[in-house]
């Protein structure tokens, strides 16, 4: 599992991460979001131990990063954004250098690159050099060295970039597989709708600060709000929505249509549906209006911007 307290990362006078807590269960993917220069690159570094925090503490398989960074690095597979790829080496030939550095051994050098080699359709790449391997090609690549030593957590920065939609969708599903393992898995991603497929959680960061935190349902509820439902009918409302008022929070309408919010829509749809036809109106559809992160994701980062301008102006 991964769990930090009050992690905080300065660099001389400007803070990336400030006091970020969170804690990822095994068996759980958490998504954290955020702009560019967020502070989501920093923590990952702090996870896997390549940086000191400033201050407070993070625990990642059950070790300190501070203390047990090697303990941390024999755990932890890592996908970073910048792979820093021999380009010389071959395939198999790289994956072979970091297996000995994982210590696994001789049967396993050899068995875990070509099984995961084959898993991602790069089973015939294992002797080409990497030099000729597409930007896709090597960030499977990339992938399957992360996973080369079979690690109990994962941190994948920005898994899927520069994939081309297939491969993309391949990985997707080896993540996905992987938290049936139970394995603890942490990744930072632009694709909001990667993270809501994806994320058990989702940690939105910025200016290095979490802003929110939850499951997709709960941010959905907070920064949202209650289920929105729409209903189209066959003639014209008539003033039929004043009907309605005492019912639910209707948010808008037009000629033959209406958008409510309700927080109960197995007792409120019922009594709106009642209402209408009592009314002598025909219902042709009444359905739920798909909201997505990016819906979620956008009211979050608006609230805190504005939350900011607040204080900034007293």
């Amino acid at each position: 599992m991964i769990e930090t307290n009050a992690l905080t990362k300065n660099f001389k006078d400007f803070r990336a991460v400030d006091n970020v807590t969170f804690t990822v269960e095994p068996g759980m993917i958490f998504a954290i979001l955020g702009p560019n220069g967020a502070g989501k690159t920093t923590t990952v570094r702090m996870l896997t131990s390549i940086l000191k925090p400033t201050s407070g503490w993070a625990h990642v398989a059950g070790y300190d990063v501070v203390q047990q960074p090697a303990h941390v690095r024999a755990h932890v597979g890592v996908l970073t954004e910048q792979h820093g790829l021999y380009e010389r080496m071959k395939g198999m030939e790289y994956l072979d250098f970091f297996a000995r550095i994982y210590h696994l051994s001789p049967e396993d050098r050899q068995q875990r690159p070509h099984m995961l080699m084959e898993h991602f359709g790069l089973g015939d790449a294992l002797d080409k050099r990497l030099g000729e391997y597409s930007k896709g090609m090597k960030q499977k690549l990339a992938l399957v060295r992360a996973m080369l030593h079979d690690p109990a957590v994962l941190l994948l920065d920005e898994p899927t970039s520069a994939m081309d939609p297939q491969s993309a969708k391949l990985v997707r599903e080896a993540i996905k597989e992987l938290r049936r393992e139970e394995r603890t898995i942490a990744i930072t991603t632009h694709n909001l709708t990667e993270a809501q497929n994806l994320a058990d959680r989702i940690a939105v960061i910025r200016k290095g600060r979490i802003i929110a935190n939850g499951t997709f349902k709960d941010l959905l509820q907070r920064f949202v709000g209650p289920p929105l439902m729409e209903l189209h009918l066959l003639e014209h409302l008539n003033g039929a929505s004043a009907e309605l008022d005492s019912l639910v929070d209707i948010v808008e309408q037009g000629d033959t249509w209406l958008r409510y919010r309700t927080h109960q829509p197995h007792s409120d749809n019922p009594n709106v549906i009642r209402r209408l036809t009592g009314l002598g109106l025909d219902i042709i559809t009444l359905s739920e209006v798909s909201q997505t992160l990016e819906d979620v994701y956008l009211q979050i980062v608006t609230e805190d911007e504005g939350l900011e301008h607040h204080v900034e102006h007293h």
